[in-house]
């Protein structure tokens, strides 16, 4: 049970009239509030949160300064109930001033000080994508739609809206305006404080409805671009959230002296919904309309983005399938068994290395699922990898390939770090050149798994295709220093360069082998068709070049 520590603070008015003495006649009686009386309800259980009741004689309205910041606006009360929840970490002192006002503008005040203890650790790892524990620039992400948009906060249900479903910005629809042009930067002073900076090179991009209050001129109706000063070091504040778009990023932002966060909506809080070394995506709310805002920021550096990459053109590892009966052993071993004790993804299948689940007939390898009681599965399949035969760092890998179909089926061809039985997953770094969910036609995707993101990692990309259990394609990436491309039919869809590469982002500086496999079911496979038998995926060759 919380306790509240009641501060109550009393002051006997000052009389104060505004304007000449000359006009007071005609005003009438003035009566200057009195007897003002504030009660501070501070909460001690670590949430910052403070209720206050203000009272005082012949009091119209009451405005709260609460020591946020020296630029602060007033919260107007007409009862004297205000609530003001302190966002800086640790025991803070600030100092509240009240104002009470009567007729014809004539006020008491009182300022005294409280003391507040905010209980809140920052996780450690938003730090680290938000700052990389220095100091770190973030950069619209112009060429992604939706990078700027807007929604309501709320659906018809009560449910917290998580994406901008009236309005969502084309990729590079304010090119030319002075949007683009901002840089933030967030700092981490290394005391458990934290710093923001906003270069808006002199213009900053303006909401249509917040022109008037901040430049004190009519604007021209819609959006533009203004001269405004963004100078000047802001304090980033750090809160818990329950109940916003993400509660288990669970963490709001607030800046101190009226910081944003490049668009001005007169806001000065922003939700962080997800980031990652290179991406993150905000949400703030328009007070003056009560609508949500989201904005999508990258790391990245616009024009230093992914590059060309480079041309692989010596052939240093191939395996044709031009020989029928079992696959060769000198490129490849098995997994076998169920993944249970630490290699599967909850799979239904048991893997097998017998002929009727992989064999090389007509030209191509063929790695069969089937629908069978085996060893205490209902599914059997196969899995092939190159592990301890053969393994390489960086080159581009190529595989004709026809997918396996039905409801179900998860189709993989993928590398895995060769110091996987000594560091781990996802340590040792995780390539899927291409995954297919039978449940999902005519759709692959591509994805990177390591200690920064793993599991349902960010860093991923899928891309339509068709024919794709009819017809051969060729799934194809690119490891260089640096990034990483996947491609289809040697057109690239996706590719993965992080702006901070270290060995959490980037643990592709060590060997990978070749795996490739049929899965039933899974995290990804999802539920299996009950009318399931058999269904094949052909793989013409696979070719490693260097």
């Amino acid at each position: 049970m919380k306790t509240i520590n009641k501060i109550v603070f009393t002051l006997m008015a000052l009389f104060v009239i505004n304007g000449c003495q000359e006009e007071i006649p005609e005003l009438g009686t003035l009566y200057v509030p009195t007897n003002l009386a504030v009660t501070a309800d501070i909460s001690s259980d670590g949430s910052g949160l403070v209720s206050f009741q203000a009272t005082a004689s012949e009091a119209l309205n009451y405005h709260f300064y609460f020591g946020n910041s020296d630029s602060e606006d007033p919260y107007v009360s007409s009862n004297g109930v205000a609530a003001n929840t302190y966002k800086k970490t640790g025991v803070n002192q600030y100092l509240v001033k009240i104002v009470a006002f009567g007729e014809g503008g004539v006020s008491s005040s009182i300022t005294e000080e409280i003391e507040v203890f905010v209980d809140f650790e920052v996780p450690s790892e938003l730090i680290k994508s938000l700052t990389n524990n220095s100091s770190k620039k973030w950069y619209w992400k112009q060429d992604v739609s939706g990078h700027l948009g807007v929604g309501p906060q709320f659906d018809d249900a009560g449910g917290v809206v998580s994406d901008p479903t009236f309005y969502a910005a084309a990729p590079n629809e304010k090119e030319g305006l002075c949007l683009y042009e901002d840089v933030l930067t967030f700092t981490d002073n290394g005391d458990g404080t934290y710093g923001y900076t906003l270069e808006n090179q002199g213009n900053t991009f303006f909401h249509a409805d917040e022109i008037q209050d901040a430049i004190g001129e009519p604007g021209p109706g819609f959006d533009a671009c203004y001269p405004y000063d963004t100078s000047g070091n802001k304090e980033v504040l750090f809160s818990p959230i329950s109940s916003g778009v993400n509660p288990s990023t669970g963490v709001n932002m607030d800046f101190t002296n009226d910081g944003f966060m490049s668009y001005f909506l007169n806001s000065s809080s922003y939700e962080i919904m997800s980031i990652t070394d290179a991406e993150m995506k905000v949400r703030v709310i328009q007070q003056r309309n009560g609508l949500a805002w989201y904005h999508i920021f990258t790391s990245i550096e616009p024009g230093s983005g992914p590059g060309p990459d480079p041309e692989f053109t010596n052939l240093i590892w191939q395996d044709e399938f031009d020989v029928d009966g079992a696959p060769t052993t000198a490129n490849w071993n098995y997994d076998i068994g169920t993944g249970r004790n630490g290699w599967g993804n909850f799979e239904s299948q048991y893997y097998t290395d017998r002929a009727d689940n992989v064999v090389v007939a007509d030209g191509v390898l063929k790695i069969t699922a089937k629908k069978e009681n085996y060893e205490g599965e209902e599914y059997t399949s196969a899995r092939l990898k190159t592990e301890g035969k053969f393994d390489f760092t960086y080159g581009r890998v190529d595989v004709r390939a026809k997918l396996a179909a039905g409801g179900g089926t998860w189709p993989a061809i993928w590398t895995l770090g060769a110091n996987f039985s000594t560091v781990g997953w996802p340590k040792c770094g995780e390539i899927d050149i291409m995954e297919y969910v039978g449940n999902n036609p005519g759709t692959v995707q591509s994805a990177l798994h390591t200690p920064s993101s793993s599991g349902n990692t960010v860093n991923k990309a899928s891309t339509s295709i068709t024919e794709e259990t009819t017809e051969f394609h060729v799934y194809s990436v690119i490891w260089s220093e640096g990034q990483i491309s996947f491609l289809i039919d040697d057109e690239r869809f996706y590719t993965y360069k992080p702006s901070v590469q270290d060995e959490n982002t980037w643990p592709y500086t060590a060997p990978q082998f070749l795996i490739l496999n049929v899965a039933m079911g899974g995290n990804l496979g999802g539920n299996i068709d009950p009318d399931f038998d058999t269904s094949v995926m052909e793989i013409d060759y696979v070719r490693v070049f260097q």
